[in-house]
Formats: C-alpha cells, structure tokens, sequence
C-alpha cells in the first residue's frame, strides 16, 4: 500500500481516510484495527484510548 502525497510534499500528512481498514473498539476501550479483506486484527492501540487517525470506524 503507497500513502497517497498532496501538497506540499514532505510535510507528513495524508488527505483522506485509509482504504481497506477499519476500527472498533473492545470491551476495554481500546481502538483495534483491522483488515477488511481478510477480517483480521492488525493492531489495537494501547497508548491511548483514541482512536487511530484516519481509519473508518464499524458501526
């Protein structure tokens, strides 16, 4: 997967959400994301309990 680059470059910031993740949140209020092609889990976060930026969240 490429990170998509707009203007001006170098500045690390993407425009847009990720394409083929998704987010949902455990029983213990962290964020985990996964993958929607396959369905499995790739991370959860657990250094804060916020969500990851840019990654859609699963109703």
């Amino acid at each position: 997967m490429t990170v998509a680059t707009h203007p001006p470059k170098g500045d690390n910031h993407r425009i847009g959400a990720i394409k083929d993740r998704s987010q949902t949140q455990t029983p213990s209020d962290h964020w985990v994301k996964r993958d929607t092609e396959t369905g499995r889990f790739m991370d959860v976060k657990t250094s804060d309990k916020t969500p990851f930026k840019g990654v859609r969240k699963e109703k």
